[in-house]
């Protein structure tokens, strides 16, 4: 089974700061981590290698620096990976994003499985996979919760508000994963070594015959307009009396006395 995994360098959450004049990231200096979401889904993508056999490749679009989020990869058991890495890719929102990377799995030849997590933690728009299912022709399956593989028919338990629905799929497809699906497993200290060994190929925007019109800020229609750190609210107030109805009280009088109620 040939698998492939998107993967995403995104900066640690607790270190994100934002630009108030460009309305971006500020990335330089920030710790970087893999995208959780994605981690989860190189850890699908090896429990389905051990049980069905197959190769595992992962790809990720960005800086030279994403290499090292690639060789965390390698060093959890993925088999390879690639870089899609260029200048000319710079600005990409998620709709140029899904086409590189589609154009760079197309490149890779013949696929069985995709698989992405289900949003990245820096936009969180949860666009990027479907998007590649799109430009690929290929059916998609969002927010899987569990994966089965049965010959080629993929079965999913796909997560919503309300519980579970339960969807079959002919391969290829492409499935997005949820964070309940799989727990990452932690890289060994000999799959670190090889990786860190390990040369990533990198592949520019010439190399997977990408059309200059559909990448980068040439091929970005999203305008971001404002883009601001929320609020901190004010932590709450915490009634633990010894009954219930004591508690009620409790709340009654701060609501009256705030003239809320």
């Amino acid at each position: 089974m040939e698998i492939v995994v998107c993967v995403k360098q995104v900066p640690d959450t607790t270190e994100v700061k934002i630009d108030p004049v460009k309305n971006t990231l500020i990335r330089e200096g920030v710790p970087s981590i893999v995208n959780p979401f994605d981690k989860i889904a190189v850890e699908v993508a090896l429990q389905q290698r051990e049980k069905h056999g197959g190769r595992v490749r992962v790809i990720s679009m960005g800086p030279p620096q994403a290499s090292d989020a690639l060789k965390e990869c390698l060093a959890m058991g993925a088999d390879e990976a690639i870089l899609i890495s260029d200048r000319a890719f710079g600005g990409a929102d998620t709709l140029a994003t899904a086409y590189a990377l589609s154009t760079s799995i197309e490149k890779m030849g013949p696929v069985d499985l995709i698989l992405c997590g289900k949003q990245a933690i820096d936009g969180d728009t949860a666009q990027v996979g479907p998007g590649i299912a799109e430009n690929l022709g290929m059916p998609q399956i969002t927010y899987a919760a569990k994966i089965e593989i049965n010959g080629d028919t993929v079965k999913v338990d796909r997560e919503h508000d309300d519980g579970y629905e339960v969807m079959e799929c002919k391969m290829p497809v492409m499935v997005t994963v949820v964070k309940s699906i799989a727990e990452p497993r932690f890289p060994t200290v000999k799959g670190t070594m090889k990786a860190n060994r390990t040369q990533i190929p990198v592949w520019t925007a010439a190399d997977i015959g990408a059309d200059e019109k559909r990448i980068g800020m040439p091929g970005s229609p999203t305008q971001v307009r404002r883009i601001f750190t929320p609020t901190q609210r004010s932590q709450g107030q915490l009634i633990q009396e010894e009954t219930a109805q004591q508690s009620v009280a409790k709340l009654m009088q701060l609501l009256g006395d705030a003239k809320i109620i």
